[in-house]
């Protein structure tokens, strides 16, 4: 195991143990996104994940698009949809959307992880944004049930995911399938959006990524999810993090997303930190990027959302920095070895 993988699996490890939340007994609630029967059968067999290198808890070959949602102990009325990357062919769920959730539980936010439906596995290049979709909308018309606000529902994507979440929410009023029950009445706005480590652009010279090619089966992929193409003023505010070093998602892409929400004059925060790579999940104890959870509760906060009882944002131990790493997760990357 890297030494990368190493610490995510620690860091998951002890959010896990610490935060005293219902599902440490019980596991996550999985709430499927379709009816049975609804999708058509382009993928067969048992789904896959990951068990080294940078495939490491990473999920493919999914047949059954889904939720898993961790609900807190006390509840602060504001759900975030976690979108993994994975450059549209896997999943990045065990190091880094699994504990994005088990983190943002461990402070009173409803957090669902989105198992999307990937091109990657001969799924149409639109399959994702349906799931997101129907997704956002299953929450706001369940917020009852759940126990959260139906206008405090964000989404937090990375990488890849994050290239999904901005779509989500700049073509809101974009209807990626059609209506099939009383769910899909409800609004598919996002009400905030974080994106992290993101591919923004599938448009050159952005356009080296994994997630570019993937999703090149359909002939206006360009056009249709190059994500600052769609910004629009009455889209919801925007969190931006991300690494100058990244060699994955060019820093490029959050300095283009930052600028269009400018133009239009959508309220953006971005943070661009001095290295950190890609694909760093939560982030390693001590490094530079660990300090984005923080950041962006806070951040959050300040708009509205992730209200209550004041709880520790810091999930992450140690005051040291430790060494750079040696290898980077390769999981936008456009070459035929790469993930």
């Amino acid at each position: 195991m890297t030494t990368p993988h190493r610490w995510a699996g620690a860091i998951a490890g002890l959010l896990f143990a610490c935060t005293g939340i219902a599902q440490a007994q019980t596991g996550p609630q999985t709430v499927p996104l379709w009816p049975a029967g609804h999708l058509p059968t382009n993928v067969t067999g048992p789904e896959q994940v990951g068990n080294e290198g940078s495939a490491l808890g990473a999920v493919t070959r999914i047949a059954e698009p889904r939720m898993e949602i961790y609900r807190p102990a006390q509840p602060n009325g504001t759900a975030v949809l976690i979108l993994g990357g994975g450059g549209y062919f896997r999943i990045q769920v065990g190091t880094a959307a699994a504990p994005m959730a088990q983190w943002l539980a461990s402070i009173g936010t409803t957090a669902a992880v989105l198992y999307y439906r990937l091109p990657g596995d001969g799924w149409p290049a639109v399959a994702p944004f349906q799931d997101g979709q129907r997704a956002v909308r299953l929450l706001r018309s369940q917020a009852d049930t759940l126990g959260i606000d139906p206008q405090q529902i964000g989404v937090m994507g990375s990488s890849a995911g994050a290239n999904l979440g901005g779509i989500l929410a700049t073509r809101f009023d974009h209807d990626f399938y059609p209506a099939l029950d009383a769910a899909d009445r409800a609004s598919a706005r996002p009400d905030f959006l974080a994106m992290l480590y993101p591919v923004v652009s599938l448009q050159a010279p952005l356009d080296t990524t994994r997630s570019r090619r993937e999703l090149g089966t359909q002939s206006d992929a360009v056009a249709a999810y190059s994500v600052e193409s769609h910004v629009r003023a009455d889209m919801p505010p925007v969190f931006l993090v991300h690494a100058a070093d990244d060699p994955i998602a060019d820093v490029g892409h959050s300095l283009t997303m930052f600028n269009a929400t400018r133009a239009q004059g959508v309220p953006a925060e971005m943070h661009i930190f001095e290295r950190g790579g890609h694909s760093w999940g939560l982030g390693r104890p001590g490094a530079l990027v660990a300090q984005w959870p923080r950041l962006f509760a806070t951040w959050a906060r300040s708009h509205g959302f992730m209200q209550g009882a004041p709880v520790s944002l810091q999930p992450l131990l140690g005051n040291t920095a430790p060494a750079p790493a040696t290898d980077v997760p390769d999981e936008d990357i456009d070459d035929a070895d790469g993930d």
